[in-house]
């Protein structure tokens, strides 16, 4: 399946990628750009409705397609059925997701009317965790968390971060217990590395996605209300 926008990207190891990419409505004017980076269940409705959303917020968006390797291009899974997706999301490596980080940042540098020096990346879910390794492997001005799960396994990046780094949690967040979350933290702090820590106490995971049970619009509004601020403090 294919949708509007979608671009195909050459990666480094010889495989393509489907992406979701939004623009403003002045396209013509120099932008910054960011890097959507999917739920663990494909880049479906919601998160290219996030992409149009940072669109009309002033930003060129580019979503890739993260499970390219083992699933058809434009595959989406339920929410209610994370265990057909779990296989794509553990074939997705660290390896393979920095190459496709890579191929997504380069899109954006080949765009004439993007800032070069003001790309910025945020994701939700397993995005939020592939957001902490984009901050970790390219020279951004920003990168946003939305309830990454096993962050913390890549918290020895810390020290590699290139950008101040915001990150969201749900307090009542079954899936990342407050230990993971100190974790991820603690790297952050010790690495010396900017970085804004909100803990939304009565948030459960997925906070941000009208399409799931667990959809809460006032944390919702106000994480939204603090992302749009913290991107347009550093990338302008």
């Amino acid at each position: 399946m294919s949708y509007p926008h979608a671009v195909t990207l050459a990666i480094s190891d010889g495989t393509q990628a489907q992406a979701y990419t939004a623009f403003p409505d002045t396209p013509k004017a120099p932008r910054p750009g960011i890097i959507l980076l999917q739920e663990a269940f494909g880049v479906n409705p919601h998160i290219r409705s996030v992409a149009d959303r940072l669109a009309r917020a002033g930003y060129v968006v580019i979503a890739p397609e993260l499970y390219h390797r083992t699933a058809a291009p434009g595959q989406e899974w339920a929410y209610s059925d994370i265990a057909s997706a779990m296989p794509h999301m553990q074939a997705a490596t660290e390896e393979n997701l920095t190459a496709d980080l890579q191929a997504a940042h380069a899109w954006l540098l080949a765009q004439d009317t993007v800032l070069k020096d003001k790309i910025g990346a945020i994701g939700f879910c397993l995005g939020g965790r592939v957001a902490f390794l984009a901050n970790a492997v390219l020279p951004l001005a920003a990168a946003v968390s939305y309830y990454g799960g096993r962050t913390h396994t890549l918290a020895d990046r810390a020290k590699d971060l290139h950008a101040p780094h915001l990150f969201f949690w749900g307090g009542l967040d079954t899936h990342i217990p407050t230990e993971q979350r100190a974790e991820v933290i603690a790297a952050v702090e010790a690495a010396g590395k900017p970085y804004i820590n909100t803990v939304i106490s009565y948030a459960e995971h997925g906070f941000n996605c009208d399409a799931r049970a667990s959809y809460h619009p006032e944390a919702a509004a106000e994480a939204w209300a603090l992302t749009l601020a913290f991107l347009g403090q550093k990338l302008g």
